[in-house]
Parts: C-alpha cells; structure tokens; sequence
C-alpha cells in the first residue's frame, strides 16, 4: 500500500486534530446531573388548612368603580371585595343593601371575593 505524498501543512492549524468543528472530546464518563433533594412530607391536614378559604357573610355598603364594593361583614368589619368570575360570567347584579356571601384569604384580612348573593 503506498502512502499519499505529503501536501504541507493542514489549514486548520497546527493545534487541531483529525475531527472537524465541535469542541474537543473528553475521555471518562459523563459529569453528573443535578438532582434535587427530595422534598419532606407534610401533613395533609395541616397545608389544607392554611390554604382553605375563610367564609363569611356580609352586607354591601358601597359600589365601587371597577366592579369593588365595600362590604360590611356581621363582626363590624368592612373589607373591599371583588365579584368572583362565575358571577360576572352570570352577569349577577349587586346593588346596595344586597346579602352576599365571602371567601377571604387567610393571608390578607382586608380583601375578599364575592361568590354569592343571599338577597
């Protein structure tokens, strides 16, 4: 088997080897992948309470701009309140004087959505 004649140099360097573009390859095995610690058990009960809604019941006192309303609950209180989207979907009109009933969040006392109206 003859050999080809040597034509000089390569174009792509001195320093490049037989393979063309890439980055080099690396001999070994595969760097490992990150997996995250497993995440601890919590008690069912214990998060459902935290994320469960307050219920209450309430009379409007005002209507606001932007479908807010002022509502006045039994305990004394007023917090703004929002309409929940089903009863915009139902087109519900509430007007002053009008029974509602609330969900609140636990996290924020002063905010709440109506989700129903009484009368």
């Amino acid at each position: 088997m003859s050999r080809p004649p040597n034509r000089g140099p390569s174009r792509s360097g001195p320093n490049r080897g037989p393979s063309r573009g890439g980055p080099p390859k690396r001999n070994g095995p595969p760097p490992p992948r990150f997996v995250p610690p497993p995440r601890p058990v919590d008690p069912v009960d214990e998060a459902k309470q935290k994320e469960e809604a307050i219920e209450l019941e309430g009379t409007i006192a005002a209507v606001l701009a932007g479908t807010m309303f002022r509502v006045k609950l039994r305990n004394g209180h007023e917090v703004l309140a929002h309409i929940s989207g089903k009863m915009r979907k139902k087109f519900i009109r509430l007007v002053i004087g009008d029974a509602v009933k609330l969900e609140m969040s636990p996290y924020d006392k002063d905010k709440a959505r109506i989700v129903y109206r009484i009368g």
